[in-house]
């Protein structure tokens, strides 16, 4: 990924396995012991599907098992990296098919226990040890903390505070603490309450569950209780769609409404929103906090707003100010207990 940073993951351990998608098509089957036929134009279409929603289609689990071994094997066939499926989709993790999306999760649990070293349990104060790692891994979630200009409000304030996110095991989702997720919102407020002037909200949007929990906060805290609202995405194969459970309170002429949503990636799901509250709300001045933020690479304490992979997505949306409490890698975060 650090050597492909321009292509997705799955095109990416292709380039490092140096193969051309027939090649790869070629180790697929080599792997299986030739009992496949898979061609490089099914690799197209999965690498299509990994570049932009709406093209070619996602690889079955199966299939992604596979092609972790193929491409473990490195150029030139003798090598023995793991690779975890995670990897190969990671930031297409959440168009993939939900039945696989859960097969990726339990793959990925159940290989991280089998991989415990056997060696602990002989140490005579391993339970004291494990109390302490529990408790440690509690808050190494939270990385160094670093300064972003982002776009605001004319006269307002464009550095915020932003943390990043540690991911102690790579290509893996990280499953956020309560801990976590609490000092994202509390660097939420503290970012509105230095934006260089009041806000006054209408409306505080939450998206799906994790982002409702976040407006709640931000309403309660920063904005005297003002109304609160609810989009629920739907997903499908050909984009998102709202939910007739969504809430939309009711508001004076050109309100002002903050969107509160947990992560933003690739995918532009908020520009779909956006469009969905200018029609309901006209002339409503919209601003957007999220929790998480992608960063194009490996890198989290990114020097420019457009080093984020939601960048361009977000200066679409053309939003009054962005509030982000931290950056994060492929494939993403869970929200705790969970959260939709």
């Amino acid at each position: 990924m650090a050597q492909y940073p321009d292509v997705p993951s799955l095109q990416a351990h292709r380039y490092a396995a140096g193969l051309s998608q027939d090649q790869a098509a070629a180790r697929y089957n080599d792997v299986t012991g030739n009992q496949t036929s898979l061609g490089g134009t099914s690799v197209n279409a999965w690498e299509s599907w990994a570049r932009r929603r709406g093209q070619g289609s996602p690889p079955p689990m199966s299939g992604l098992l596979i092609l972790c071994a193929a491409y473990g094997r490195g150029p030139l066939g003798v090598a023995e990296e793991h690779i975890s499926p995670t990897e190969l989709v990671a930031e297409a993790y959440e168009r993939l098919p939900i039945e696989d999306q859960l097969a990726l999760k339990q793959y990925s649990v159940g290989k991280v226990s089998s991989e415990k070293p056997a060696l602990a349990a002989s140490h005579e104060h391993d339970t004291i040890r494990n109390e302490f790692t529990a408790q440690h891994d509690r808050v190494s979630q939270i990385g160094p903390a670093f300064a972003l200009t982002v776009p605001t409000v004319e006269y307002g304030n464009p550095e915020i505070d932003v943390f990043t996110l540690l991911n102690p095991q790579p290509g893996r989702l990280i499953d956020l603490t309560w801990e976590t997720f609490g000092h994202g919102v509390e660097q939420l407020t503290q970012q509105i309450k230095n934006l260089g002037r009041r806000l006054d909200m209408d409306i505080c949007f939450g998206v799906n569950e994790a982002g409702l929990v976040m407006a709640t906060f931000l309403a309660s805290s920063r904005f005297s209780r003002c109304r609160i609202g609810y989009l629920r995405c739907n997903k499908s194969r050909d984009g998102i769609a709202l939910d007739d459970a969504s809430f939309y309170p009711e508001a004076k002429r050109a309100p002002t409404i903050i969107i509160c949503d947990f992560e933003v990636k690739h995918a532009d799901v908020i520009g779909y929103l956006v469009r969905q509250l200018r029609e309901r709300y006209p002339k409503a001045e919209l601003y957007f906090a999220v929790f998480g933020a992608m960063t194009k690479d490996r890198r989290l304490d990114v020097e420019n707003f457009d080093d984020l992979t939601g960048a361009s997505i977000m200066r679409a949306a053309e939003f009054e100010a962005i509030f982000i409490a931290a950056t994060m890698s492929p494939p993403g975060i869970e929200p705790p207990l969970e959260l939709r």
